[in-house]
This record gives structure tokens, sequence and C-alpha cells, in this order.
């Protein structure tokens, strides 16, 4: 595996991929109605984008124009998704970042609501010379909530259900040592009526649920 000569700051693009803004957040029907999902995925995309702006280039990978615009707006690059699947959406984004000479790619979900600047600063942290695997697992610690990797290729991303065990040990059969990351920015993702429960208690947020207008 060859690496580009170290710099200090290594050029980092961001991948985040984005479904359609109607099919997002569906494990919240329960407690949010379609209209209010809808208008909380397009803030969680904007936050994130705007988040992730701070350490570098975003590129947003969907196959929703109206996903595409709306990244764009936000100061995003937008990836016409080739394929309807998460990690092909992924790899996507990960190929066009070395065509554009990333050293290193975040992959990062949209559902992070509390994620922070410093979290990303302290995570980009743990990049060096060789190469590098950076896993921050959700808080239950069965998801991956961001993927860290330089170079681009040093693993294969395999998100979904118990992906941080895969992400670990597909690092360690690529021959390194996987660093796991722990932030609570990076822990908390968005995903069920817990989770939501969770976020209001979290935030005072005390509105009900279709009142949510945070964008």
């Amino acid at each position: 595996m060859t690496l580009k000569p170290e710099t200090r700051n290594p050029k980092i693009i961001t991948i985040i991929p984005a479904k359609p803004f109607t099919e997002a957040k569906t494990r919240l029907a329960g407690v949010l109605s379609t209209r209010a999902r809808t208008r909380l995925s397009r803030h969680l995309l904007r936050r994130t984008i705007t988040v992730a702006r701070t350490v570098g280039t975003v590129a947003v990978v969907s196959r929703s124009a109206a996903v595409r615009r709306w990244a764009k707006a936000h100061g995003a690059w937008a990836l016409v998704e080739a394929a309807p699947d998460l990690n092909a959406a992924i790899g996507q984004g990960i190929a066009w970042a070395e065509q554009h000479g990333a050293d290193a790619v975040l992959v990062l979900p949209l559902d992070l609501p509390l994620l922070s600047p410093t979290d990303l600063d302290a995570l980009i942290a743990q990049i060096n010379a060789q190469p590098t695997v950076v896993i921050a697992p959700c808080r239950r610690e069965t998801g991956t909530n961001a993927l860290l990797l330089r170079p681009p290729a040093a693993i294969d991303p395999t998100f979904g259900a118990n992906s941080f065990r895969r992400h670990r040990a597909a690092a360690e059969a690529a021959g390194v040592s996987p660093i796991i990351f722990r932030a609570p920015g990076l822990a908390f993702d968005l995903d069920t009526p817990q989770d939501w429960e969770d976020y209001r208690h979290a935030t005072k947020f005390v509105r009900q649920p279709d009142e949510f207008s945070g964008v």
C-alpha cells in the first residue's frame, strides 16, 4: 500500500451518503410525521455539511435531485448515486475523492445531531503517516458513526448492521491496527424513537415532534 509523502495537513474529503428526504428516518415514523421527518432530514444534512466543511471538502452522494440541490446550496459537491446501495454509494464517493487528490477520506452519516467541529478536529488528529483506519462507533458499540481512512482505499467500507465489528476486522486483515475513537457528538445517532426522546432531552427540545422547524 503506497502513501503520498507525509504532509502536516493531509487533504481530507468527507463523503456523506444521503437517501431521498422522504425516505429517510423511517424508523421514526411512530413519533414523527412524513413531513416532520423530511424537515428533520434536511436540517441534519445541512448541519452535517456545515460541520464537515470545517475540516475540508464535502461530497454528498445521493440518487435524489432534491438532496443534491440542497447539498450544493450549502457548500458541498453533489454526486449522482450510480446504484441504490449504501456501500456502493460510499465507494463511489471514495473513488471521486481519490480522483480529486484526497490523502484521506472521512465517511459520515447525516444523522449525528450533536456532532461538533471539535469532535472532527479530535478525530482528524488521529491521522499519522502510516496507513490509518479510525473508527468512531455508535453509543451502542454496534454501528459505525464515522470512518476515517488514510489512504482512501485503506479498507472497503461495510456500513450497515454490526459494521463496527466488520470495520475492525477489515483493518486488521489489511495489516492496520484500527484506532477506536469515541466522542459524544460522534457516538449519538438519531435513528430510533428512543434516540429522538434522548435528543429532545439533551437539547431541551420541548415542542411537539411535528412542530420541528430546524430548517
